[in-house]
């Protein structure tokens, strides 16, 4: 059995003396800064998506009316997943060169003020053509702060964690995405619930973005109460040493665009399917569901917030199964699950029936967090630690572009033009064939510890 470089060096020397001390206290410490850092900054970037197929059509493009106000609302929740690479590529070249919190922090102070100002914008109304600009400016930031967070967070939890439990604790920081979601969906919920309906589009849907600022308060706290991870601290010195007797200081992204770009093009395969499906079923069946089958709007929310609470337990479930079976064989089944699965799930939606609408997103999200739940310690596992992140967070944020943010567009577009849900039943298994044709080529470390990972493939490089 390796030792476990991925403690920290204290445990680390415990470990060559035969017996690792993991510091169960301080992971627990970590997971849940993450968790809670995540949960907000999904909150706020998803929270946009329910608000963009409820009430952003009418409220910021009433000019165009129908299918295409619904398809310009979307097209603002697109821009901010092409923002998302450029917060990436920021975050993984501070993140690589000064450490995992600096882009977490930043981020996170990023997200909470554009979030607010969303919630304190005009409307069409108010401020003419302004209005949809102020829109797409926020969303634009939006995306920066998501494109940051995810990388810092996922990345800082999976170095500090032992081997045998990479997979569960990198599945958190997934979870923190998918408990973001469900309290965005929850959010909106109870407002519709509670707020009548014109109340509702007049201040009602400002109150979940107000909630930003709360992201503040985690950012303070992660900067004060968590440590560096300790396999880049390590490395990062070792990197360092090399370069300065080299003479050059080469940018992370630089390098792991040069050296890892097949890598990073498995990495934007294997995110493909998950992120596209995830962005139906939280918003793509909200438009189908409500403006083709007729269902209102408020079961509806609910069925959709039940569902993806389900991911609470099966993506940690998954998380901890690739710890023993391997994270590209449970990520394999699932993209052939999902393909299978993309005709039955549309037909059982079609029924109009809540209750089948309900079953089949609970298969539909319990197949994703089979690829999900074992993605981010696969993605630690692609590269070595100085370039890590923005390896990392490069192939989750490209991706997001190329399938989630276009999701939502893509499906109300093809059920538009199709005139039902076979065309999306397509879509779905494209997209799984995608996800399954680069997987299929990415290399099993799942056992292996992130040190001696990040050694190897520093000897590879050189």
């Amino acid at each position: 059995m390796s030792t476990d470089r991925d403690v920290s060096p204290s445990a680390r020397a415990d470990a060559a003396h035969g017996g690792l001390v993991v510091d169960e206290r301080r992971m627990r410490k970590l997971a849940f800064a993450s968790i809670a850092s995540t949960v907000l900054e999904w909150f706020d970037f998803l929270v946009y998506s329910t608000a963009a197929a409820l009430v952003f059509g009418p409220l910021f493009f009433p000019t165009l009316g129908g299918v295409q106000g619904t398809l310009a609302s979307f097209a603002t929740l697109a821009v901010g997943f092409v923002a998302r690479p450029l917060g990436g590529v920021l975050a993984g070249h501070v993140g690589d060169r000064y450490g995992r919190k600096v882009p977490l922090v930043g981020s996170m102070l990023l997200m909470g003020v554009a979030t607010f100002v969303v919630g304190l914008l005009p409307t069409y109304d108010t401020a003419g053509m302004w209005a949809p600009v102020l829109l797409v400016v926020a969303r634009i930031v939006q995306g920066l702060g998501v494109g940051a967070q995810w990388g810092g967070a996922a990345m800082l939890l999976v170095e500090h964690a032992p081997v045998a439990k990479r997979g569960f604790y990198g599945s958190l920081v997934n979870t923190g995405t998918i408990l973001g979601a469900v309290l965005g969906n929850g959010f909106f919920l109870v407002l519709t619930a509670l707020v009548p309906a014109d109340a509702f589009e007049a201040w009602g849907w400002r109150i979940p973005f107000l909630s930003g600022l709360l992201l503040v308060v985690v950012g303070i706290y992660v900067q004060l109460k968590i440590e560096e991870s300790p396999v880049f601290t390590e490395l990062r010195h070792a990197s360092s040493a090399a370069a300065q007797r080299a003479g050059v200081r080469k940018a992370p992204v630089g390098q792991a665009i040069r050296l890892y770009w097949r890598q990073i093009l498995q990495a934007i395969a294997a995110f493909f399917v998950v992120n596209g499906t995830f962005y139906i079923f939280i918003s793509g069946i909200l438009d189908y569901g409500t403006k083709t089958l007729g269902l209102d709007r408020t079961p509806m929310l609910l069925v959709v917030m039940l569902a993806g609470l389900t991911q609470v337990v099966t993506i940690p479930v998954f998380g901890a199964l690739s710890d023993r079976l391997g994270r590209k064989r449970i990520y394999l089944t699932g993209a052939v699950a999902m393909a299978v699965a993309g005709f039955p799930m549309f037909w059982l939606i079609d029924t109009g029936s809540l209750l089948w609408l309900g079953v089949a997103l609970v298969i539909g999200f319990t197949i994703h967090a089979s690829m999900f739940g074992c993605q981010t310690a696969m993605y630690a596992e692609m590269f070595p630690a100085d370039v890590r992140l923005s390896g990392a967070s490069l192939g989750f944020q490209v991706a997001s572009v190329l399938a989630g943010g276009l999701a939502p567009m893509i499906t109300t577009a093809l059920v538009a033009a199709s005139g039902g849900s076979w065309a999306v039943s397509l879509y779905i298994i494209a997209m799984a064939v995608v996800t399954f044709a680069g997987v299929s080529t990415i290399r099993e470390r799942f056992q292996r510890d992130l040190y001696a990972v990040s050694s190897e493939r520093a000897d590879g490089a050189a």
